[in-house]
């Protein structure tokens, strides 16, 4: 385990390491912002853009070209201009100019709860939350706009209803909002990290304490912008843990419950592996350790239980789903 990033019931703290971007605050842009690092020094401010806003190429160069864009306070049109690390870079998100989805009545999707405000999806592994960087089709929106078209004008026009994510190969619950009062009740509960999510997680070997937290701020990765890392320059973020189960055969692995406190992305896939415990077949943060062992393509990661307070009637609204089958395959073969 890394020293200083996990409080177990035996732990303690200590130093957390560093590296990577911080996000940044701004007073006269509604902000998507980072701090240069070393992973993005040197790209075209177009392609940081499309990095740090998750937007398409196509629409970041439009943003840079309508002024959209700040570097350290003054705003740059050039796409081509290079970024230097250090740099601060603010993206005015309210300029963003991303193609409408269209409905895709062909994207699957489960419901497990619906009334005329709220909706709640299990998601499959493999399907794209919302349209962005190298995905403008076939995503859930595009799928949740077929079934329910009034959700078009709700949120923000690129990813309609939508108040969080889960990772393109991780399956489980999300809620999705059906009207403004909705969405807006939805974003506050989330911005204060009201609602009960809990996963699922398969990982590698087996923790020292049956259950802790992992208390570490998340950011971009300095090395490789398309991943996370844990960084003191990043937000803040924590994961609490709870061993379910251990098993030794044919490899060494153990079944956690994790719940999240924050919701950063890839927060519980980064926290797992800084203290040492990859989720099994997980190829961004674990080389798919484990995952040829058991016969998985994907992460081990189920979004398996959400609760939050409805938006109007103030009570609270629980979900939850099964492991699918992929995964309930897995935990049969271990021992």
């Amino acid at each position: 385990m890394v020293a200083g990033v996990e409080r177990g019931r035996h732990g303690g703290r200590a130093r957390r390491c560093s590296a990577g971007l911080a996000c940044l605050p701004a007073s006269e842009m509604t902000p998507a912002g980072e701090t240069v690092g070393a992973a993005l020094d040197g790209l075209r401010l177009d392609r940081a853009v499309a990095l740090v806003a998750d937007v398409s190429r196509s629409a970041a160069a439009r943003l840079v070209a309508e002024g959209g864009v700040r570097l350290d306070g003054a705003v740059v049109t050039s796409g081509a201009r290079r970024v230097a690390a250090g740099e601060a870079l603010t993206v005015d998100v309210q300029l963003r100019d991303d193609p409408v989805p269209l409905p895709d009545v062909e994207v699957g999707f489960t419901p497990v709860f619906e009334d005329p405000h709220v909706i709640v999806v299990d998601k499959p592994a493999g399907l794209v939350v919302h349209p962005g960087a190298g995905h403008d089709r076939g995503t859930l929106v595009n799928g949740l706009l077929a079934r329910y078209p009034e959700i078009a004008e709700v949120g923000e026009p690129y990813r309609p209803g939508i108040v969080h994510r889960l990772d393109r190969g991780t399956s489980g619950l999300l809620v999705v909002a059906r009207t403004d009062r909705a969405h807006r009740s939805l974003v506050e509960q989330m911005r204060r990290h009201d609602p009960e999510r809990l996963y699922s997680a398969l990982v590698t070997g087996h923790p020292q304490s049956d259950a802790g937290v992992v208390d570490a701020p998340v950011g971009r990765s300095s090395r490789n912008p398309m991943r996370m890392t844990v960084t003191d320059r990043g937000r803040p973020a924590r994961t609490h843990y709870r061993v379910e189960q251990r098993y030794v055969e044919p490899v060494p692995v153990c079944l956690l419950t994790c719940r999240l406190e924050t919701g950063r992305t890839h927060q519980i896939r980064v926290h797992l592996q800084a203290v040492g415990h990859h989720v099994v077949g997980d190829p961004t943060y674990g080389a798919g350790r484990g995952g040829d062992v058991v016969g998985l393509s994907r992460p081990f990661l189920h979004a398996r239980s959400l609760s939050f307070s409805h938006p109007v009637g103030g009570h609270t609204v629980r979900a939850e789903s099964p492991l699918p089958p992929d995964l309930a395959e897995v935990l049969g073969s271990l021992s």
